[in-house]
């Protein structure tokens, strides 16, 4: 599987197909990060385009055509490490996975509704030398399908150097970090 396609699923891990237009939709705050993800599938070829969705919302739709993005994709089925760390950095930039204010302190965590899923990006982050902590629900009562981890704050520069980020907001806060 090629570098962007790898990225490209792990961003669509959080998407969803429509089965009547024949297309895979990925929505996010803003329009940057869609964009980068726009120039990345125009590279491969695949059309693609953004709209707002709804008049009042700061909430953007990315739409694309692309024949091989697929919501069910099994990350077990990466061939290689760099396909392992671009899906991992996919999955990563379609969350909010560190904190939003530059005072609070710093974390980087993943959250998902399937625990299966997570426990695969987990899975490849232990492989790729970055220590992470349990899989878990946080609050069972409020949300009994509801599961996350955390990457050890002994790994945040590993991860930060290995897996990285392409989102203009996560990227920004690696670089800080890493200073």
């Amino acid at each position: 599987m090629r570098a962007h396609e790898s990225y490209l699923q792990g961003a669509l891990h959080d998407g969803t197909r429509s089965i009547q237009h024949n297309t895979h939709r990925i929505s996010h705050k803003g329009t940057e990060w869609l964009s980068r993800l726009k120039r990345l599938l125009a590279e491969m070829g695949y059309k693609s385009w953004i709209y707002q969705e709804g008049k009042n919302r700061d909430v953007y739709v990315l739409e694309t055509t692309a024949k091989f993005l697929d919501v069910d994709f099994d990350p077990d089925l990466l061939k290689t490490d760099d396909e392992r760390i671009r899906y991992v950095r996919g999955y990563f930039d379609a969350e909010d996975g560190l904190p939003q204010s530059p005072e609070a302190r710093f974390y980087v965590q993943f959250t998902q509704k399937n625990r299966a899923e997570l426990e695969k990006v987990k899975a490849i982050l232990e492989s790729l030398g970055v220590e992470c902590g349990e899989v878990h629900n946080p609050s069972s009562h409020v949300d009994p399908d509801y599961w996350r981890f955390y990457v050890r704050a002994s790994s945040h520069r590993t991860f930060a150097e290995v897996v990285g980020s392409w989102h203009p907001r996560k990227e920004a806060i690696f670089q800080r970090m890493m200073r």
